[in-house]
């Protein structure tokens, strides 16, 4: 019998999937375990490494980057687990941090997933958790959604005192219970990157299970080593998924759905114009707003293009 499945997705990550494996197989002691790494058209020699040195895992090689729903997908079909873990790459467990999830997700039968506290490389603490993105939030100045809202905003706790239900957590380490999979759905393969662990979530609390946040276990997580030289694809990727999102969560068809784009090229020219005054201002001497101006300058020409997948995250 099989606990946990746990998927590692991979990119281009050879030394830091190499690590994480090698924690998973020192810190796991009390559950019984199978590793799938899914490797999405590495070029870096991952696949290899990983044969040579760990035999007993199952290699998925794609010949190239499906993107993480399709990937994590692909294991999740083929796991024997009665739990499925999906690590990042770029993840590095302590010690029974595996252990302790399975045992809390044994105590709390109407858990779905659950998920650890997530730590930098220098020991404090990430942003481990979310509440469900909202549309007047997520596309509109934060100055219009008080005003609009008369200032009340549904507000996320950030501080824990123990396991708590959460709307979703970070998708860097998800503990999922497969009956949970099995009434809500595998992972959404509309998103290519981004926010497909938010729908999971969302589509997890609609099927009637828990999400919980468990501050008390925790592992590190070294953050968008996958995409941090490709940083302007990337922020298109997000805005793509986000679209998405809301067009799946909210039901938008037809004009609304293309209202809602109208909405975000609004909000990017809005702020392409206001960083370009301040560049101005500055005479462009400031790499911080040099930079912010360049992204939202890409995300203004993606949308004039039609938001074409191109600009994306390279498949």
């Amino acid at each position: 019998m099989v606990d946990i499945s746990i998927i590692i997705i991979n990119w281009n990550t050879r030394q830091l999937l190499l690590d994480c494996i090698a924690s998973v197989y020192g810190t796991v002691h009390k559950a019984v375990f199978e590793i799938f790494v899914v490797d999405n058209g590495s070029t870096d020699g991952s696949v290899r490494s990983v044969a040579d040195k760990y035999p007993d895992v199952t290699i998925i090689a794609n010949t190239r980057n499906e993107g993480f729903a399709k990937a994590n997908n692909a294991a999740i079909r083929r796991m024997v687990g009665e739990y499925a873990v999906l690590l990042n790459s770029d993840t590095v467990l302590k010690e029974h941090a595996l252990d302790r999830m399975l045992a809390f997700m044994k105590k709390h039968p109407r858990a779905g997933m659950c998920g650890p506290q997530l730590l930098f490389r220098d020991g404090s603490q990430q942003t481990s958790t979310g509440a469900f993105p909202e549309l007047l939030s997520e596309l509109t100045s934060a100055s219009m959604v008080r005003l609009l809202t008369s200032g009340k905003r549904r507000k996320h706790k950030l501080v824990f005192d123990g396991p708590t239900p959460v709307d979703f957590i970070i998708g860097a380490c998800m503990f999922v219970r497969k009956v949970a999979i099995d009434s809500a759905g595998m992972l959404d393969e509309d998103y290519f990157f981004f926010y497909e662990e938010i729908d999971w979530c969302y589509r997890l609390s609609k099927a009637e299970w828990l999400i919980y946040h468990l501050p008390d276990i925790e592992i590190f997580h070294f953050g968008g080593q996958a995409t941090k030289n490709i940083n302007q694809r990337a922020r298109v990727e997000s805005w793509r998924s986000r679209y998405i999102y809301f067009k799946k969560t909210l039901d938008l068809h037809g004009m609304k759905a293309k209202a809602l784009v109208v909405m975000g090229f609004t909000q990017t020219a809005l702020r392409f114009s206001g960083y370009l005054l301040m560049n101005l201002l500055s005479l462009f001497m400031l790499p911080g707003l040099r930079r912010r101006w360049l992204m939202f300058a890409n995300l203004l020409v993606w949308h004039v293009r039609g938001l074409p997948v191109s600009m994306g995250l390279p498949r």
